[in-house]
Order: structure tokens, then C-alpha cells, then sequence
């Protein structure tokens, strides 16, 4: 009897493994009802990283975006595929030339039903060796009709013009550097705001990818809104800043500049306490002042106000690859008989900004015989900051006896010291 129940289990689990062998995934694909929630079953996307769209996929430009969709329910959904917003393709398959440059890539399956789904994801496309590149350093990419910008990269000087926004720009400049290379252009006045794609043309006509530059209208402070000091000169930098109306720094609003043009608002800080204040501004039309910051573009900005007495402030770029004699080598600015003033326990501050096109960034204080002042080091910088350093008695001496006071390095500005 139990031989006989075992035969009979054995025959049904037989029927059972030969129903699942014949329906294979296709089956399921195809025979899914028109009512059935879509799904992209291949390529799987990778997730998003904080927030941020993750890499898809990466290849050299001379390589195509080549892809083939899985979907169900298979008979009753169709895909789209956008690039950057922009549908370039239907079907469960494309084939795509694209130039150098980082892509936006979204599918969207969609049943008869009107039930949707959706995958995106970021597609690099490289530049070949040799190609004219461009590279991001800094805020560069953000720009305002009709002024210059500038792109950085390599290989530009076989660049004879660019393409923007369906325009061809030849009013451009090439600048060779020990850093690398950067070209400066004319963006177009008639450019709406928006982000666009720029190629880099060559001699014989060829286009190649340069990415993305985004045009504004807007005002936006760029630099030197970090830090400031009561009822003293301060200089903020940025792009259409001559559209600004009024500054504010915790309750004190600022309306009357020194000068301002589309790139610099020269103001007097108001007299406040040291601390740290909300910064925010207003155009002329009532539109939020924006300020450039590492969490991205904001509507305001902390500033610090402090009581340092400035010494010297300007933006003067160093860099001990420069020639004896050229007067970007190093700072000497400040002559010694201002540290003949100072005393012992003096605080100083060399305020700086680092050159994006660069290849490094390092700094240090040093006497007119390029001695380090003691106690200080070589100290590799980034972004902007301040190297803060306290005067001893035998660093002011050592100053007095070997010429003066120098700040040297390699790939920054200097722009400010002071003393507190």
C-alpha cells in the first residue's frame, strides 16, 4: 500500500516539473493581460547614489548606445527613449551616436492601458586620445549672454570655433599654460536661459562633444561672499551682477555699491558684530539674489564678519613655475616696514582662491630669501580658504633681516591679508 502511494506522488510531482518546464519566461512575457502593472526586466538600471542618477553605461565615442529592452507585458507595451529630456527613439531597441559628453538616459514603457513605468541612468561617452576635450574645473560651466567664458581642456588649439545652442561662435581665444589649456568664448546674447550641449569645432568642420554649459539671466555671486569685515571694502564676483539692487547681511540691507558692474559688486560692510550672518540679495526686477556654494546654488549664504585689519587685498595669482623676474612668482606685496609695525602674537591670515585649470595647489609663507617662516609649513590647498599663521618675534625679526615678506607656491591666488 505505501509502494503504492509513492508511485502515485512521484507521478504527480513528474506532471508538476513538466508543466514548469514548459513555460519559459517568454511565455510569461507574452501571454500577460494589457491590464498587468509594465515592467523593464532587462537591462537592470543601477540605483540612484545619494539622490544622484547612477552611471548606466560608459563607452568611447566612437562606439554607439546600443541597447535591447525586455518588457512585459510584452504585446501590449511600447517604450520611449529620451536623452536629455528629449525623445530620440521608440521600441525595444536603439542605436545612438553620440559625441564626447555625460547623457541623461530615460526609457519609458507604457501599456495600452496607459500604465507606465520607468528606468534612468547617466551614459559617459569618452573623448579619443587626441580628440579636442574639455574638461569641468570650477563654476566655468555657468555663463550669461553676451560675455566671455571659458572652457578648460587639452587639445584645444586645434579648436577654430564652437557650437552652442544651434550657433556657431568664432570669437574665441586660446591660452597655453604650464596648467593646461583654456579657450575663451562669446556666448551668444540671443541664448535663452537653459542648459545647453557645446561641441568643439576643428579645422575641417569635425564636431566633438565638450558636455554641458548652462546659461543664465539671473545674478549670481560666484566668489568672496564668505567673508567679510565691518565697515570695510568688500568685493563680491560672480555673473550679471550689475542687475543687483540690494545686498543684506542679517538685518542690515546695503543699496548704494562703490562700483558694479556684470562681474563685481564692490560694497562697504555694514558695522556688525563678529559672528557669522545670513547673506541674501534682490535684482532690480525683485528676483532672489543666487550664490555659488559647495551644496550647490542657493538663495543665501552664511558670511563671517570679523575685525581683521586688512593688509592687502586684490586677486593675485602665484606660482613658482613662473620665470625669475615675472611678478606672478611669488606675492611680495606688502613691504617690510608694515611688519615692522606689527607685534609679537599677531594673527595673520594670506586669504586664497586655487586656479581650477592647475595640475596641483600648495602654498607657504616665506621671507624675501624664500626661508619658511617659523613654525609654518608647505601646505597643499583647495578651493578657497586662508592659511592662517601667528607672528612670533623671531619670524617679524627674520623678515626684517632677509627682505621682506613672500607668499609662494603654485596654482592659487592671493586674495587678501590681513592682521588681527
Amino acid at each position: 500500500m505505501m509502494k503504492k502511494i509513492y508511485s502515485y506522488m512521484l507521478l504527480a510531482m513528474g506532471v508538476v516539473s513538466m508543466a514548469l518546464i514548459s513555460c519559459s519566461d517568454d511565455d510569461l512575457i507574452s501571454t500577460a493581460s494589457p491590464n498587468d502593472d509594465p515592467r523593464i526586466i532587462d537591462p537592470v538600471f543601477p540605483d540612484r547614489a545619494d539622490g544622484q542618477l547612477a552611471t548606466f553605461a560608459e563607452f568611447n565615442r566612437d562606439s554607439k548606445l546600443s541597447m535591447s529592452l525586455t518588457v512585459t507585458p510584452a504585446d501590449y507595451t511600447t517604450c520611449a527613449w529620451y536623452i536629455d529630456g528629449v525623445k530620440v527613439a521608440e521600441g525595444n531597441k536603439i542605436e545612438q551616436q553620440l559625441e564626447a559628453g555625460t547623457y541623461d538616459l530615460k526609457i519609458v514603457a507604457t501599456t495600452t492601458a496607459g500604465k507606465s513605468t520607468s528606468r534612468e541612468g547617466l551614459v559617459k561617452v569618452k573623448p579619443l586620445e587626441g580628440d579636442p576635450a574639455a574638461t569641468t574645473k570650477s563654476f566655468e560651466r555657468i555663463v550669461a549672454q553676451g560675455t566671455v567664458a571659458t572652457l578648460y581642456g587639452s587639445n584645444l588649439n586645434n579648436v577654430k570655433a564652437v557650437a552652442i545652442g544651434g550657433q556657431k561662435v568664432t570669437d574665441i581665444e586660446l591660452e597655453t599654460t604650464g596648467d593646461g589649456q583654456r579657450l575663451q568664448y562669446l556666448v551668444p546674447e540671443n541664448l535663452q536661459d537653459s542648459t545647453y550641449r557645446i561641441s568643439l569645432i576643428d579645422n575641417s568642420g569635425k564636431s566633438y562633444g565638450a558636455d554641458k554649459v548652462t546659461v543664465t539671466s539671473k545674478a549670481l555671486v560666484t566668489a568672496g561672499a564668505n567673508r567679510a569685515n565691518a565697515n570695510a571694502a568688500w568685493t563680491l564676483t560672480g555673473i550679471n551682477l550689475d542687475k543687483v539692487a540690494s545686498i543684506t547681511i542679517g538685518d542690515k540691507t546695503v543699496t548704494e555699491f562703490e562700483q558694479q558692474d556684470n562681474g563685481e559688486i564692490v560694497l562697504t560692510c555694514p558695522d556688525l558684530a563678529e559672528g557669522e550672518y545670513t547673506l541674501t540679495g534682490k535684482t532690480k526686477d525683485g528676483a532672489e539674489l543666487a550664490f555659488y556654494t559647495a551644496n550647490g546654488i542657493l538663495a543665501s549664504q552664511t558670511v563671517t564678519i570679523s575685525s581683521e585689519r586688512t593688509l592687502w587685498e586684490g586677486h593675485h595669482y602665484v606660482s613658482w613655475d613662473k620665470p625669475d623676474g615675472d611678478p606672478n612668482k611669488t606675492f611680495n606685496l606688502i613691504g617690510k616696514d608694515v611688519f615692522a609695525q606689527l607685534k609679537a602674537g599677531t594673527l595673520l591670515k594670506v586669504y586664497y582662491s586655487t586656479e581650477p585649470s592647475a595640475e596641483y595647489h600648495q602654498m607657504q609663507l616665506m621671507t624675501g630669501w624664500w626661508t619658511l617662516l617659523p613654525g609654518s609649513e608647505k601646505m597643499d590647498i583647495s578651493g578657497s580658504g586662508a592659511y592662517t599663521y601667528t607672528l612670533t618675534q623671531e619670524a617679524l625679526d627674520l623678515i626684517q633681516a632677509q627682505e621682506g615678506f613672500l607668499v609662494g607656491g603654485h596654482g592659487f591666488y592671493v586674495d587678501r591679508v590681513t592682521v588681527q
